[in-house]
C-alpha cells in the first residue's frame, strides 16, 4: 500500500517591533562606520598624496639649491685660481709701477734700467763695437755705422750669452740696422715720441769704450733737432755719450725707447743726440717690408 506523505510546514519566525528597531539600528550603525571609515581612509589617502607631493617639491627645491650651490662652488673655485695665477703679473706690475714713481719722484732709475737693459745687447764686430737692443722678438736695431764693413757680427746679451746676428738690411738715411739673432729674449717697447717734453729725465744705456752696459742719466735738452741727414727727427740730451753707446736706447722713466743714441758733437760737453723712437720705428718697418714682407713694430 502506498505511504502517505506530508509536506513539512515551514514555520516563520515573526519579528516583533523592538527587534526590528534593534536590527535596523545596528544595520544603521554598521552603514555608518562603513561610511566614515572611507571617508577616514580617504582623507588618509589624499593626506598622504598631499604630504607625497609637498615632500617631492621640497627634494626638487633641495636638489636645485644644491645644483646651484655647486655651480657657485666650482665658479669661485675656477675665479680662484684665475685670481692666484694672475697674482704673480700683478705683483710684477705693482713693482713697475713703483720703479716708475721713484724714477718720477726723483733720480733713482734703479728699478727701470735692471728691467730695460735685459733687452739691450753689446755689438761685437771683426772691426769694432758698439750697442743695440731687441726690438722685436729675434730681431735687434743699433747704427747702421756700428755694423758698416763688418764680416761678422756677433750680439752680447746681459746674461753674457753671445749669440751670432745676421744683417736683415739697414736704412743709410736714418743710419738704422736691422740685425736677425735667434733668441727668446724679450723685446723692449717704444715710446711715442711726440709725447716727449723738454727737462724729462733720461737714461742712456751702451757699452761706452768697451765698458758693458754702462748707465748715463740726463735730462732731454731739445727735441725734434735737426741732425746730418737735414731731418729735424733727433732729440737732444746732456746724457754722457761716448764710443760704444752708438745704437743704444735713451729711455724715459717708464723704461720705453724715446730714441737710439746715434752722435755727440765732439768738441762739446755733453751734447749728445739720438734718433727719435717714431723715426726707428718708420725706419725698422721699412727694412722689414723689403727683406722680409712684414713689418715688426
Amino acid at each position: 500500500m502506498p505511504k502517505n506523505y506530508q509536506t513539512p510546514q515551514v514555520q516563520h519566525i515573526v519579528l516583533k517591533k523592538h527587534h526590528k528597531i534593534l536590527l535596523g539600528g545596528f544595520g544603521t550603525i554598521v552603514l555608518i562606520y562603513i561610511i566614515v571609515s572611507a571617508i577616514l581612509i580617504n582623507g588618509l589617502i589624499v593626506k598622504q598624496t598631499l604630504n607625497n607631493n609637498d615632500l617631492n617639491n621640497k627634494l626638487n627645491k633641495m636638489q636645485a639649491d644644491t645644483s646651484s650651490k655647486i655651480n657657485d662652488l666650482t665658479n669661485n673655485l675656477m675665479q680662484t685660481r684665475t685670481d692666484i695665477s694672475s697674482l704673480g703679473s700683478k705683483v710684477g706690475t705693482i713693482d713697475e709701477q713703483f720703479s716708475q714713481l721713484k724714477a718720477s719722484a726723483g733720480e733713482d732709475f734703479s728699478g727701470i734700467v735692471e728691467n730695460s737693459v735685459k733687452s739691450v745687447v753689446t755689438i761685437r764686430t771683426d772691426i769694432g763695437q758698439g750697442t743695440g737692443f731687441i726690438i722685436s722678438k729675434g730681431y735687434v736695431v743699433t747704427n747702421a755705422h756700428v755694423v758698416s764693413g763688418a764680416n761678422q757680427i756677433q750680439a752680447i746679451t746681459y746674461d753674457q750669452n753671445i749669440i751670432n746676428a745676421d744683417l736683415v738690411g739697414y736704412d743709410a738715411n736714418y743710419d738704422i740696422a736691422l740685425l736677425k739673432i735667434t733668441s727668446s729674449y724679450n723685446p723692449i717697447q717704444l715710446q711715442d715720441s711726440d709725447t716727449v717734453q723738454l727737462g724729462e729725465r733720461v737714461i742712456a744705456i751702451g757699452n761706452p769704450l768697451g765698458l758693458q752696459f754702462s748707465v748715463s742719466q740726463g735730462i732731454v735738452s731739445g727735441v725734434h733737432r735737426t741732425g746730418p741727414n737735414g731731418l729735424a727727427t733727433y732729440i737732444q740730451t746732456d746724457a754722457a755719450l761716448n764710443p760704444g753707446n752708438s745704437g743704444g736706447p735713451l729711455i724715459d722713466k717708464e723704461g720705453k725707447v724715446i730714441g737710439i743714441n746715434n752722435f755727440k758733437i765732439g768738441t762739446s760737453e755733453n751734447i749728445g743726440f739720438a734718433l727719435e723712437s717714431n723715426s726707428i720705428k718708420e725706419a725698422v718697418n721699412n727694412i722689414a717690408s723689403q727683406a722680409l714682407n712684414q713689418t715688426l713694430i
